[in-house]
């Protein structure tokens, strides 16, 4: 999927000689969970400029009407200190999960304070959905004839009240650029990190992951936690495999090595590997070997070829295609823009 580039996070204010971090809005009504409301505050509230001094994010809370206390789904409720308005300053605006609850979850039409609240939000401006906040933004148009993804228990109640929305119901998060949604729950840290590394590159993103204690990218889509019965064959699973081919990512890794080293038919392999991981192990594989590309890019001085031969894709030609139809880059782009600067 290609990525639209938006300016870079941390921008110049116009007229002003020092940059100002970009601006997070995080966008919150009454039924709001307070997992999802904190997940952004800590995730790009803790991301810092290479020498750790200047915060690259400001990140704010802000209400569907004017600064009022807002009821979450329990026993807590916050005070906000910002109205809608702060969304006309955002560069990026994030739409929590609320409980079922409204027009939204019934007949697919956002509240009017909502819709109001999100038709400020400046053109250009980056929109993010933690779980079922995707619902709010469905319901003002936002995700019309984008690819999009909401909590699992809630995809088909998505696909009948928003037909339009081409609805991905096996992924931890969508990037359609501008606007971006993620499955359930904590599959909102997931995407959170991922845009630190969309705009920071993996240096940054692996830092503030290692400070959350959190893995910086997680294996596979929300489709290993959807309810399914048991399988019926025991055994170690998949786990050993993977653990293998990490360690052997420039070598030939074929699906019946893999599932030799399981002790399981390539069949059975296969099937039990999408069950554990939500990816097929081409899938899984050509993943792992994209993020590899990515770290030898953003730290080392390797050439393209020798970047290629370290991940396993062969040739430089190999690792572009993969690349441009993942990140939306070549190679020589990718390491342009997020190399750190000596």
């Amino acid at each position: 999927m290609v990525v639209r580039q938006l300016p870079r996070p941390h921008e110049a204010v116009p007229g002003a000689s020092l940059p100002r971090p970009h601006r997070v809005a995080v966008l919150i009504t009454d039924g709001f969970i307070p997992f999802e409301l904190g997940i952004p505050h800590r995730i790009f509230g803790i991301a810092r400029t290479p020498d750790g001094h200047e915060p690259l994010y400001e990140v704010l809370t802000c209400t569907t009407r004017e600064p009022r206390a807002v009821r979450s789904d329990s026993d807590v409720t916050v005070l906000v200190d910002h109205g809608p308005d702060a969304l006309e300053s955002a560069d990026t605006v994030v739409v929590p999960a609320v409980r079922e609850h409204g027009t939204a979850f019934t007949n697919g039409v956002t509240d009017p304070d909502m819709a109001e609240a999100l038709g400020r939000i400046r053109p250009g401006t980056r929109i993010v959905s933690i779980c079922t906040g995707a619902f709010q933004l469905a319901g003002v148009g936002l995700l019309d004839g984008r690819p999009a993804t909401t909590h699992w228990y809630y995809t088909d109640l998505m696909r009948r009240l928003h037909p339009e929305v081409r609805v991905n119901p096996d992924v931890l998060y969508v990037d359609d650029g501008d606007v971006l949604t993620s499955a359930g729950v904590a599959a909102g840290i997931d995407l959170c990190l991922h845009l630190l590394r969309r705009d920071h590159g993996t240096g940054v993103a692996h830092d503030v992951a290692r400070r959350t204690v959190v893995p910086p990218h997680r294996d596979g889509g929300q489709a290993q936690y959807v309810e399914r019965p048991v399988p019926d064959d025991g055994g170690p699973g998949t786990a050993p495999a993977r653990t293998w081919a990490m360690d052997h990512l420039d070598e030939p890794i074929t699906l019946a090595g893999m599932a030799a080293r399981s002790a399981m038919s390539v069949r059975t392999f296969t099937r039990r590997f999408r069950e554990e991981t939500g990816e097929s192990p081409g899938q899984w594989l050509a993943r792992r070997r994209v993020e590899l590309a990515r770290r030898l890019l953003e730290d080392t001085d390797l050439g393209v070829e020798q970047v290629a031969a370290r991940c396993g894709f062969g040739t430089a030609q190999s690792l572009r295609a993969h690349l441009q139809t993942t990140l939306g880059v070549t190679p020589t782009q990718y390491r342009r823009t997020f190399r750190p600067a000596s």
